[in-house]
């Protein structure tokens, strides 16, 4: 990817498979049944920039997020923080590098521990973030203020909160690390429109006022037309293509983007709608020897069956895997 930026955080041919309870049978003859959530993927978060991540439920985004973040392990392929291969670091060699790479999850409310009040998780976090106990109670008022949540939230329990309330403490929570790079899966998925735009309006002042780097998974392709500055495509645990957003949303390469935008009657005006596509998705508990889109393609030739497409380069930042363009 051309990018004047430096790589913050780099994947290469990243692999992740779970294993899935074969019964006693299957364990018997050692056989134990794997599904590829993600298949050789490769990409990297540039200084400064929103890489918005868009694709249907079930084509890797979260766990792609997690594998970012080293909170889930890869099964094959490489992840480097500015360029030190963090893949195989231990948990105690990880420790000081987890701050600046904090998460955002979808669901606010699993993500909070029930037992500990507001304030004791942003005290918490301040802890491990390294900054000295005499300042952490007023950095952590500081924090709920910045996320538009006054002081008397300090005490409250997680119960006592709105779902909007829950996802602004998680912000605050990830913002204690002072972390380089923000991934935020999903967050306005579960809150009504009204919402989904304050915490939107947040993140993005957040990401100017401290400099963040931000991987954001959605969707909805509106907002992510507007708040990113690339836009990654993920199907079937590949990453089918990725650009700039007039690239990516405008002038879309791979058949699967033209179906999402095809899906939303206004086109990526139509804010909010969850894009859907004919058909069944592959079985990801199957080896898959062609393109994964080829079932549900209109465009599929016989090629597309038999061998996966090469990764194809239309310009300095736009890419596609897909055999229409590979000459």
């Amino acid at each position: 990817m051309t990018d004047t930026a430096p790589a913050i955080v780099a994947l290469e041919h990243i692999r992740k498979e779970f294993l899935l309870g074969g019964g006693l049978i299957g364990r018997m003859l050692g056989f134990t049944p794997r599904v590829v959530a993600l298949d050789d993927v490769s990409l990297a978060l540039h200084e400064g920039e929103v890489l918005g991540l868009v694709g249907e439920s079930g084509s890797g985004k979260s766990t792609l997020a997690h594998v970012l973040v080293r909170l889930t392990d890869s099964t094959g392929g490489i992840i480097r923080y500015r360029g030190k291969d963090i893949t195989s670091a231990t948990p105690r060699e990880l420790r000081p590098l987890r701050r600046y790479m904090q998460l955002v999850f979808q669901d606010s409310q699993s993500s909070l521990n029930p037992r500990k009040t507001v304030g004791r998780a942003l005290l918490d976090a301040l802890r491990l973030s390294g900054l000295e106990s005499a300042r952490r109670q007023g950095r952590a008022v500081e924090l709920l203020s910045r996320v538009g949540l006054d002081a008397a939230f300090f005490n409250r329990y997680p119960h006592e909160l709105s779902g909007g309330q829950r996802q602004r403490v998680g912000i605050a929570r990830a913002l204690a690390m002072q972390p380089e790079v923000l991934v935020a899966d999903e967050p306005v998925s579960s809150l009504d429109v009204s919402l989904q735009a304050q915490i939107l309006n947040l993140l993005m002042d957040l990401r100017r006022e401290f400099g963040l780097t931000m991987m954001f998974i959605s969707h909805d392709l509106a907002v992510v037309n507007a708040i990113s500055s690339r836009v990654g495509v993920m199907y079937a645990g590949r990453l089918v293509e990725i650009g700039r957003p007039v690239e990516v949303l405008r002038a879309p390469a791979h058949p699967y983007t033209q179906a999402l935008l095809a899906s939303i009657p206004a086109g990526i005006a139509g804010r909010g709608k969850k894009t859907l596509v004919t058909g069944e998705p592959p079985n990801l508990g199957q080896r898959q020897s062609g393109c994964r889109f080829a079932t549900r393609c209109p465009r599929a030739m016989a090629v597309c069956r038999d061998v996966y497409p090469p990764t194809v380069r239309l310009s300095g930042n736009h890419a596609v895997e897909c055999h229409l363009h590979s000459g």
